[in-house]
């Protein structure tokens, strides 16, 4: 009778797969961190941050790169190990020893679990509590170096005001244009060819406009506007409204526990909505209906195209009220945070049914498939959350298909290669 398992073999495979495991962690980290990070720190240090600081900054980015990078290490790592175990015969000596293929799934099985959970920990939780890290220290350092925030041909938003740059070079800006609110309420455009960045201390961040045009109109009656120009206008923008623009919270740094509560909270709050709107385009379509049926006699007959056409505007409004892209993005985020951690999981069949194919070279063979797989999974990921926010397709699977392509693949390539 085969033996099915050997405690030997098993911690042996094991011991392979997390070496590769690390070598391909390192390789990925180190991907993730050039191009998510060291931009970010490049720009920092560019504007005369501490280095310390920016040091700081860094490290509180680090669960980012660790959740990202472990489930792809843990695909290619597996490939690697496969495929070396493979191409040295080695799988065929155990197999011709009496022992069956479980020595070689049990082992990955056991990988990919541990590195799921050691993801979805670091995206669940390590994520949040850097992420509150770096918004505190990010609101010191913006205090003291307010020129962070403005960045060549970028849009700024702080509470009520809206700032779009042109070209920045030091402190220097070209061509600013600054929508707000007064405070009586008006909106108001301000453009100027040039601005100068100053550091105002605590009252915030000051820029000096030059060359100003000022464009100010009443909240319901647009025809009513003022305008005027000046050769010099300072801007203020008070150090209350930048850290609250640093504030604010995505999902993506929330953890899946308040992540799910706000979805619960922003439903509630959009079923409402819609109740509302379905009432008042119920009264519509009723008044209408009844101008209709009066016929000429109605003293609305003659104001009846405005009735249909102001029936249209509310169907559209509730139309667009399904298609809430705030509530989208908040559920995408909510599976997301599943999805990728467990892609580790859903990459073991397949990740072992190719490397077992490996007949020379298995390392090298497995990289590449594994650097391959992983540019096409996160692709379909990118893919399905894109189609999530704008065509409205369901989250869960936007989100959850490319894991389920990868183990739908794997199973049936196991299942090809051990009745073969």
């Amino acid at each position: 009778m085969p033996r099915s398992m050997s405690s030997t073999i098993f911690l042996y495979i094991l011991g392979e797969a997390f070496f590769s495991f690390f070598i391909s962690f390192l390789f990925f980290f180190f991907i993730f961190f050039v191009n998510q990070i060291l931009l970010m720190a490049q720009e920092i240090l560019a504007k005369q941050v501490p280095f310390f600081q920016v040091a700081l900054l860094l490290i509180f980015s680090l669960p980012t790169v660790i959740a990202m990078s472990a489930p792809f290490a843990a695909l290619v790592g597996l490939l690697m190990t496969v495929g070396r175990l493979s191409s040295d015969n080695e799988i065929l000596v155990m197999l011709s020893s009496g022992l069956s293929y479980r020595n070689v799934f049990v082992p990955a099985i056991v990988v990919g679990v541990v590195v799921s959970i050691f993801s979805f920990i670091a995206n669940d939780i390590l994520l949040p509590g850097g992420y509150i890290q770096f918004s505190r220290l990010y609101r010191r350092i913006l205090i003291s170096t307010p020129a962070l925030e403005l960045e060549s041909h970028s849009v700024k938003r702080y509470r009520d005001t809206v700032i779009v740059t042109g070209n920045v070079k030091g402190n220097a800006i070209d061509n600013v244009l600054i929508l707000d609110r007064t405070s009586d309420g008006e909106r108001r455009i301000i453009m100027a060819s040039h601005a100068e960045l100053r550091d105002g201390g605590r009252e915030g961040l000051s820029l000096d406009l030059n060359r100003a045009f000022i464009q100010s109109s009443k909240e319901i009656v647009r025809e009513d506007y003022d305008y005027a120009s000046a050769e010099f206008l300072r801007y203020w923008v008070p150090q209350d409204d930048l850290i609250q623009a640093i504030t604010t919270i995505s999902p993506r740094e929330m953890s899946s526990i308040d992540v799910y509560r706000e979805i619960r909270i922003k439903s509630e709050e959009l079923n409402q909505r819609i109740n509302e709107r379905q009432n008042r385009l119920t009264v519509q379509a009723l008044a209408l209906e009844d101008t209709l049926r009066m016929g000429t006699d109605s003293e609305n007959w003659n104001r009846r195209s405005n009735q249909v056409s102001l029936f249209h505007r509310e169907l559209q409004a509730l139309v667009s009220l399904h298609n809430d892209r705030t509530l989208a993005l908040y559920t995408l985020e909510f599976y997301k945070k599943f999805s990728i951690p467990f892609g580790a999981f859903s990459f073991i069949f397949l990740a072992v049914s190719l490397g077992l194919m490996a007949k020379k070279s298995g390392q090298a063979v497995g990289f590449i498939f594994g650097l391959i797989i992983s540019v096409v999974y996160w692709a379909l990921l990118l893919g399905g959350q894109t189609m999530g926010i704008r065509i409205g397709t369901d989250p869960f699977w936007s989100m959850w298909t490319p894991n389920i392509l990868a183990l739908s693949a794997g199973l049936i390539l196991t299942v090809i290669r051990v009745v073969k």
